[in-house]
């Protein structure tokens, strides 16, 4: 009685020992949740480059694909995992995408953090604002007003990249602690009935 799936692109902090764990509230809602760790993180192998990262990415969500319909998939990108889930919902049809503090680019980011650094000397520069507007599902964000690590003014420039995007900000909430907000949780609750109901809904 499964009310979907979600596959789920976690944030930069640690492996799956830890996002395991922050992905529970997922679970007690009744979805069954993919979440993966990226090429260096836990037990994965492989040289970071963004062009495998995004295809490990894709990799994943067809694996999920190719045992329930699309229109039962959920997208979760968490942090710097909001530019993965950005992408493989630009490239597929998900029923939905969520993302939790995005960035605008990390190439944005890092020069608002360290004006100092010249860009070209980025490594990574995860444009999510460029694959947002290829998502043609429904986006819904959520940020927090004191995020310290990706200020909420990212967000905001997301938003206006995609007419389907839904936006909610939590006040007084940073980066980490989005979990211990109500508001938090009853967005969760707004997209957690089953994909059918929401069609009816619609």
């Amino acid at each position: 009685n499964r009310k979907g799936l979600i596959v789920y692109y976690h944030g930069n902090a640690g492996d799956l020992s830890r996002w395991g764990k922050i992905i529970s509230p997922f679970v007690e809602l009744g979805f069954d949740v993919i979440i993966m760790d990226y090429r260096g993180y836990g037990k994965s192998n492989g040289k970071r480059q963004t062009n495998l990262m995004y295809d490990d990415a894709n990799m994943v969500y067809q694996f999920a694909k190719s045992r329930i319909d699309e229109d039962s998939i959920s997208i979760y990108g968490r942090s710097i995992g909001t530019s993965f889930a950005s992408y493989v919902a630009s490239k597929n049809e998900a029923f939905e995408l969520f993302l939790e503090s995005p960035f605008y680019s990390f190439e944005s980011l890092v020069n608002y953090r360290f004006p100092i650094i010249p860009s070209f000397l980025l490594r990574f520069k995860l444009p999510t604002n460029k694959f947002i507007r290829g998502v043609k599902c429904p986006i819904y964000i959520i940020h927090g007003t004191d995020d310290g690590i990706v200020p909420i003014e990212n967000g905001i420039r997301l938003r206006d990249e995609n007419e389907l995007i839904k936006w909610y900000s939590i006040e007084g909430a940073g980066h980490n602690d989005l979990s211990n907000y109500k508001e938090y949780h009853d967005c969760l609750l707004y997209t957690s009935p089953s994909p059918r109901d929401r069609q009816k809904s619609r």
